[in-house]
């Protein structure tokens, strides 16, 4: 079992949020059930309730279970990859590839196919479901992930994810044209309050959001766009973009039920990608080709509008 020690410099934070900065790479729902299950101690005496406060001075300790025996199995799935070395692997996602297990979606993700490239050697901070999981794109958006190799890279991922200094610029094809040339979004997004299954820009347990966007190309009734996240939440740029009423090609959670092209999913590629790598200290940035029927879309808006 992996223990974290720390000394808080800090004055009255709660564990919860004291622990969020300790180890950012765990969501806070798995640093809850840490604190449930026993397994930190604040100067030696075990906490179980995350609403206590730590304090300036406080030491505090947590014992990292030892990841669970992982049922996915590794799949022979072929994977674009873009660029790898002992602590990253960077892949370029097709559409229709979900990113990790889930329910209804055991077989054929990115993750069976990482675990049969890498093998052993992935990240296990993020649970059996997820081994070396930092960040996921959508099933229906193509495009660029990096995948950490072992735990103090994930780690470092995640902070830089936490600091929002992860470069992440997509293209898009959204409905209507634009007034300006350039702009952003800057609304909070939660789970939508009357469809649990949709995100919404809500001010009801929500979290800040920010995205900017700038034109790229008109087509009349559509636009070409790269949208640059500069916060990472749930469906983020399908949201923000129906909000301000230019919901993306395809998306018929956001947008409209049927579409002139008869696209499934939504038109949305993760075209570049770019980070501090943990172990050089170097920037590095990676760009991804269109896909396809990206490209075909684009072809056809061009010939019909211009």
């Amino acid at each position: 079992m992996e223990e974290i020690r720390a000394v808080f410099e800090n004055d009255a934070k709660r564990i919860d949020a004291a622990l969020a900065q300790l180890v950012p790479a765990m969501s806070r729902n798995s640093l809850a059930r840490l604190i449930e299950n026993g397994n930190v101690e604040v100067n030696g005496e075990v906490v179980t309730e995350k609403k206590m406060k730590v304090r300036a001075g406080d030491r505090v300790s947590i014992s990292l279970p030892e990841p669970e025996i992982l049922d996915v199995r590794p799949e022979n799935i072929p994977l674009d990859i873009v660029y790898e070395d002992s602590d990253v692997l960077v892949v370029n996602k097709p559409k229709g590839m979900v990113v990790h297990p889930g329910a209804g979606n055991f077989t054929g993700t990115l993750v069976n196919a990482v675990m049969y490239h890498c093998g052993d050697s992935l990240s296990s901070i993020n649970g059996v479901i997820r081994p070396g999981i930092v960040h996921r794109i959508d099933k229906d958006t193509s495009g660029l992930l990096v995948i950490a190799k072992n735990d103090f890279t994930h780690n470092a991922l995640a902070v830089q994810f936490a600091e929002h200094s992860i470069t992440r610029a997509y293209q898009a094809v959204v409905y209507s044209n634009f007034t300006d040339d350039e702009g952003f979004v800057e609304a909070p997004i939660g789970r939508d309050p009357s469809n649990r299954l949709r995100m919404a820009v809500t001010d009801r347990n929500s979290k800040y959001a920010y995205t900017s966007y700038r034109v790229l190309e008109r087509f009349g009734r559509f636009t070409l766009i790269e949208a640059v996240l500069r916060t990472g939440r749930t469906h983020q740029i399908r949201v923000h973009m129906s909000y301000i009423r230019h919901p993306l090609l395809g998306d018929d959670v956001y947008g409209p039920k049927k579409n002139p092209f008869g696209v499934s999913g939504q038109v949305l590629h993760a075209k570049t990608l770019g980070f501090i790598h943990p172990s050089t200290g170097e920037y590095m940035e990676f760009d991804s080709g269109l896909p396809d029927e990206f490209e075909t879309i684009l072809d056809k808006l061009r010939k019909k509008y211009k």
